[in-house]
């Protein structure tokens, strides 16, 4: 294996390994890369439903694991011996796991997949069909559900505006979620059911030309977690790329299974959005973006004195008491 836990990588050592595939061996298409934090049970689950619906395809699966003490790396390695497996003694964040294990790759596709997620059969040769028919996408992603079947249309977004802030801030995007003009970001109403353009593919579930990925520089690594995925498909507009969504690529996604704290989860997104309006939009509107996400988090404040609910409350103010520092948005 080309990569040790320290973080660094072999390049030589990668293209000899590459180099030694026997004449009846068919060489990956795709480097897999699932990037797991104490998430055991979801993980092996995870790799298990890769491998078992993604049979005669022809790819490399690399578990980074960013120092998880559940006893994740272990159990994997014992499991799936064919899977790359690095044990990270430190927490290295989403966006500098996933740069670490793609700089490896001799493969034409680097493909991301979420621990907390569920294959369904072909989703990875469908996406990868699906990428090499559409290469002005550069990036494409799939079709996401919830465990009982039902949509998770968390799969990709329109970009953040400042009616799509609006809309948040007054609660127009949660009262009509199927709205496509008041929940524009979400792209309301749309049940990720054709093929189409969208501004962003979710990380859960990624799939890129490994080209373009190292044209782009991978993810920033000042994103430490969310918002990663949409500055790397924003940049890869701004390039003339396309990203692209295909209903024929389905998994399961759960949805934030390493992230148990609601309010800490809520600020790292906020902190985000804060550095996605910084870094995409114009100068001009740079202040009336971080006014917005302010106002939002004042209306969830002063919201939080009507709800009935205790901890629903305390966790409203704490999102409140914590926003001089996710405004500031990433360093």
């Amino acid at each position: 294996m080309a990569i040790d836990v320290s973080g660094e990588y072999d390049r030589a050592a990668d293209r000899e390994t590459v180099s030694s595939h026997p004449a009846d061996v068919a060489v990956p298409e795709v480097t897999v890369i699932v990037v797991s934090y104490n998430t055991r049970e979801l993980t092996l689950r995870a790799l298990e439903t890769l491998l078992a619906n993604s049979p005669g395809l022809a790819m490399r699966v690399v578990l980074f694991d960013n120092a998880s003490h559940d006893g994740s790396a272990e159990a994997v390695r014992a499991r799936f011996p064919q899977v790359e497996c690095v044990a990270n003694p430190d927490n290295l964040g989403f966006a500098k796991a996933n740069n670490l294990v793609a700089e490896t790759a001799t493969t034409p596709y680097v493909c991301l997949l979420n621990p907390d997620t569920e294959t369904h059969p072909g989703a990875i040769a469908n996406l990868l069909a699906f990428a090499k028919a559409h290469p002005e996408a550069g990036i494409v992603g799939g079709r996401t559900v919830f465990p009982d079947g039902s949509l998770n249309p968390t799969s990709c977004w329109s970009r953040m505006t400042p009616w799509s802030l609006f809309c948040q801030t007054v609660g127009l995007a949660q009262k009509f979620p199927h709205s496509p003009l008041f929940n524009s970001e979400g792209i309301g109403g749309w049940k990720r059911d054709t093929v189409r353009e969208v501004d962003i593919v979710t990380g859960c579930f990624l799939l890129c030309e490994t080209s373009l990925w190292r044209r782009l520089g991978g993810f920033n690594l000042r994103y430490w977690m969310y918002g990663e995925d949409a500055d790397l498909a924003l940049r890869a507009r701004k390039l003339g790329y396309r990203p692209m969504i295909t209903p024929d690529a389905q998994i399961m996604h759960i949805v934030g299974a390493s992230t148990k704290r609601h309010a800490d989860k809520v600020c790292a997104v906020m902190r985000a959005k804060a550095t996605l309006v910084r870094d995409h939009w114009s100068p001009l509107m740079v202040p009336v973006g971080i006014a917005q996400l302010w106002l939002w988090a004042l209306a969830r404040r002063v919201g939080a004195s009507l709800t009935s609910s205790a901890e629903q409350s305390e966790r409203l103010k704490q999102i409140w008491r914590q926003r001089h520092d996710w405004l500031a948005g990433f360093r």
